[in-house]
């Protein structure tokens, strides 16, 4: 009995074939992301530009009414809050950001009042018992801050893994893992510039997560060069590429579909505040695939790696000893 494979073992995609078109749609789009966030900005959350969070208990309900919570704060007119539970499933935290248009103490203070009046006003009617634990303000200035230090440890995550990369396999291995990383990089927060869905520290680790699993299927594909490099010195570079990949390409599909399914399942059935989340790995994932096998790959042979170029070169006087013997 035949098991049935999504990728057969016979498959011989010819990959690197369409790599220059692949490599200019892709380089656009990197230059159309990165245009998006400078003229259009990113729709930054209340971690980034600073609003008011309060805590609150619903003391008799087992659960807080995270949904009729939302619906209530959201009707004063500031925007969607942010709601989640923490500690106790009865416990929660509202964050919610400040309109752009106001500034100082008193928005934020009569932002606070209205949030503590919805919640131990209209929600007491329906749930009695809730109880306001703490109010705290977060300044535009602290979370400027924030977001530039959370942009600060992308770019450093990148640089150290293209430095492991580098020592691991050869320098233009690292460079195409940073080129890769750059692109999916790009391409997800070019997603958030043109949806403008809301971009927190939660979207951070999303982004953290995107180059973990980007960079674990590059370093699969590399590892596979670095062996046919060993037993293929005679072979095209474009056809050892085109091979690897092939290879490795059962192992890439099978870790993607079952990785989407979860996150589709998390999309469009969890709550609502993790959306962005889910939505954010699942479009890295796709970007990361593409880029381990039309980013990283190709351009080793850019790069001008040839199928014997890490092979050890003999001095001429053993050359000559070897060849007297016979050995060559």
């Amino acid at each position: 009995m035949k098991l049935l494979k999504l990728v057969p073992d016979t498959t011989n995609i010819h990959f690197l074939k369409w790599r220059v078109p692949f490599y200019v749609v892709s380089i656009l789009l990197m230059i159309a992301s990165w245009g998006l966030v400078a003229t259009q900005g990113l729709n930054l959350g209340v971690d980034f530009v600073g609003g008011q969070m309060i805590r609150a208990t619903f003391t008799q309900e087992a659960e807080a009414p995270v949904a009729e919570l939302r619906r209530e704060i959201g009707s004063l007119g500031y925007g969607d809050p942010v709601i989640q539970r923490f500690g106790q499933p009865n416990e929660v935290s509202i964050r919610m950001r400040l309109p752009e248009s106001d500034e100082g103490a008193s928005a934020a203070k009569d932002l606070a009042d209205r949030m503590t009046s919805a919640i131990t006003g209209n929600m007491e009617q329906n749930h009695p018992g809730v109880r306001i634990d703490g109010v705290d303000s977060v300044s535009g200035k602290v979370s400027g801050e924030l977001f530039e230090t959370g942009m600060l440890a992308l770019l450093a995550a990148m640089v150290m893994i293209s430095i492991y990369i580098w020592i691991r396999f050869e320098w233009q291995f690292g460079v195409g893992a940073m080129f890769a990383l750059l692109h999916d990089v790009s391409l997800t927060l070019g997603l958030f510039a043109i949806t403008g869905l809301e971009f927190d520290l939660n979207i951070v680790a999303a982004v953290l997560a995107i180059i973990g699993y980007s960079l674990n299927d590059t370093i699969i594909v590399y590892d596979r060069v670095r062996e046919n490099l060993k037993k293929y010195r005679k072979m095209p570079m474009a056809e050892l590429l085109d091979l690897s990949v092939n290879e490795t390409l059962a192992r890439t599909v099978m870790t993607s579909l079952t990785t989407l399914t979860v996150l589709m399942v998390l999309m469009f059935v969890g709550p609502a505040m993790t959306f962005g989340f889910a939505a954010a790995i699942a479009f890295g994932i796709f970007v990361g695939t593409y880029s381990s096998i039309y980013m990283a790959a190709p351009i080793l042979i850019w790069l001008r790696v040839k199928s014997d170029s890490f092979v050890p070169r003999e001095d001429e006087a053993d050359r000559q000893e070897r060849l007297a013997r016979g050995e060559v």
